[in-house]
């Protein structure tokens, strides 16, 4: 198992299916349902609190609202990964396009630079 940055593990353009998964539930959890469900979990320990229920009922209900938020914050986390990532290959192909146009030599970068922001020709 290797330790690489979640951005730079498929260069190929191919996404894995930690990247899958991650995507759908970054889209969920930025979703109205996922808010009614966060909603009824504090409402549920709300509830267990106001009834006065065993402890049990209490650590149930408290595990699950830190097992969800520990789950966000890995999904967090990774989508914060894929976004400095996907910046920075656009910050460095601008840089490269910049150097490029001011040495007055043709190559590769604004093509480069057209793909990393996503320029399209309209025609």
């Amino acid at each position: 198992m290797t330790f690489e940055h979640p951005a730079e593990k498929n260069e190929d353009g191919r996404v894995g299916p930690f990247e899958r998964l991650a995507e759908l539930a970054s889209n969920f959890t930025s979703s109205a349902a996922f808010f009614a469900v966060c909603v009824a979990l504090v409402v549920n320990v709300v509830v267990v609190h106001a009834l006065h229920l065993s402890q049990s009922w209490q650590h149930l209900a408290g595990d699950a609202v830190a097992s969800v938020a520990l789950l966000l914050l890995a999904l967090l986390k990774n989508s914060e990964r894929r976004a400095e990532h996907a910046i920075q290959r656009k910050l460095d192909a601008i840089a490269a396009a910049l150097l490029e146009q001011h040495s007055g030599k043709p190559g590769t970068a604004h093509e480069d630079l057209e793909k990393a922001i996503g320029i399209e020709e309209r025609q």
